[in-house]
């Protein structure tokens, strides 16, 4: 049970050693995609089981590989996979160091892998920094590109957003006495509710910095403009799925106590302000990327919308309708950075005007870079956007949480005149040269297609996920 770490942490090794022997990019860059597909694949040929010495003592498990740490650590590698691709005209031209980029892809995805099976506190903050923590190198190291500036950025903001949730924690044990996640919310001890509801609120809000969610997303706009584009892709999905998972277990945990008001109201104030602020701030963006950015905190608050539903009554449905839309948005969101990449390769997302002309000079590309950014928006004919922001307002209405519903449909209506702008700088005007085109970042934006077209036609395959 045990083999998917295995794999990854050896994937990462394997990468730093053949580096040292075959220093031609291609060397590294092929363990390194080797070692995610196969990381990817190995959670569904092993079997299920808990790792802890208290194991026969049910709950008190740090690490379970059950149906959703299978799935988490999947996609983790899957997207580690696609990364790499995405980078790949940029390592073959010497933009960075094939060895270390690859290095560093494979120890973020050994912290996913093991973050999906967490069982305790200690394991799913140890896994959460070990997804973030190598995501910081790889955001300065480029060698055309000086982004020492978002690297510090994305540092300095992730210290204070660990800082709180290691002291959420920290009061969420002082209260309860244990780290195992289903005790962690008891608070049998003298004066231990108010120690746990203050616990509850620090470990959520420092866990909404992996999101990006309001009030800890000032790093993500600098961060995602000032590192190479497939890295952006990686910290848009990979990072933000794993604080995602985060929030989910502890919110899962929370929901069968008295804490579950504490934690809904918390999820429903970082939904609300993430929507908000996110949507309309990305209005004004004129950068591809950093439009991308702010719109990625407006997901995040879609995304967290159906927990805020805690805040008035506890239902299964609130947790699937929210890992459905976060798989939804993995497939969408990693469309338009790999269309980015695609129509740009080995260059930065430039501004929305330097799309100009792309739809008629490379169709294709263009018509997979329309399709994700048109499900961003919820439009058909890409329906699994659309049904994304169903799945959310129907899992608020059952709970009776309406204002929310309300702020997520009009927060709906307005984001679409945020994804219109880089849709008609592609098919206005027209380009004498065609772009360049390379055969990497191609695989990730086609993979990226036929996921969305999967879910257009067949939703339901995301509501049963959660267990």
């Amino acid at each position: 049970m045990i083999w998917p770490m295995i794999l990854a942490a050896g994937t990462a090794v394997a990468v730093m050693l053949v580096d040292l022997v075959f220093p031609r990019w291609y060397v590294p860059f092929g363990v390194a995609l080797l070692g995610s597909l196969a990381t990817a694949v190995s959670p569904y040929i092993v079997q299920k089981g808990q790792l802890a010495l208290l194991c026969a003592d049910p709950g008190r498990c740090s690490y379970v590989l059950d149906d959703t740490a299978r799935l988490i650590a999947a996609l983790i590698a899957v997207l580690t996979a696609l990364a790499l691709m995405l980078y790949a005209p940029g390592l073959r031209a010497g933009d960075a160091p094939a060895g270390e980029v690859g290095f560093l892809l494979a120890s973020a995805m050994t912290g996913g892998v093991v973050l999906g099976g967490a069982g305790d506190l200690i394991t799913l903050i140890v896994a959460l920094e070990t997804l973030t923590l190598p995501l910081y190198a790889l955001v300065a190291l480029h060698r055309r590109r000086d982004g020492a500036a978002a690297a510090v950025t994305f540092f300095t903001t992730s210290i204070v957003a660990t800082a709180i949730s290691l002291l959420g924690a920290a009061l969420l044990q002082m209260s309860s006495g244990f780290v195992h996640l289903p005790f962690t919310m008891r608070h049998d001890l003298p004066g231990g509710q108010p120690i746990a509801i203050a616990g509850l609120i620090l470990l959520l809000t420092g866990f909404g910095f992996k999101v990006a969610a309001v009030p800890l997303h000032a790093w993500a706009p600098t961060t995602y403009d000032g590192a190479p584009v497939p890295v952006a892709a990686y910290l848009s999905t990979a990072s933000k799925l794993g604080g995602v998972i985060a929030i989910l277990f502890v919110a899962d945990e929370a929901a069968d106590t008295d804490l579950r008001v504490t934690a809904g109201g918390t999820l429903a104030v970082l939904a609300t302000l993430s929507l908000v602020i996110g949507t309309l701030v990305a209005l004004r963006q004129q950068r591809t990327v950093r439009l991308l950015a702010w719109s990625s905190v407006a997901q995040a608050g879609f995304i967290l919308a159906p927990l805020g539903g805690l805040l008035v009554s506890s239902s299964a449905d609130l947790f699937a309708a929210s890992l459905a839309y976060t798989l939804f948005f993995l497939a969408l969101e990693f469309g338009a950075f790999s269309g980015v990449v695609a129509l740009r390769p080995r260059e930065d997302g430039g501004v929305l005007e330097d799309l100009r002309g792309f739809g008629r000079a490379a169709p294709w590309r263009s018509a997979m870079l329309a399709f994700g950014l048109i499900g961003l928006a919820g439009l058909p004919p890409v329906l699994s956007g659309l049904f994304a922001k169903i799945i959310v307002i129907k899992a608020l209405l059952v709970v009776d949480s309406l204002w929310l519903a309300l702020v997520v449909a009009l927060i709906s209506v307005v984001g679409l005149a945020l994804y219109w702008r880089p849709l008609a700088a592609l098919y206005r005007g027209s380009v004498d040269d065609r772009p360049a085109i390379s055969f990497w970042p191609f695989l990730p934006l086609a993979a990226a297609t036929i996921v969305t077209v999967v879910l257009s036609v067949d939703p339901q395959l995301t509501m049963s996920l959660w267990q």
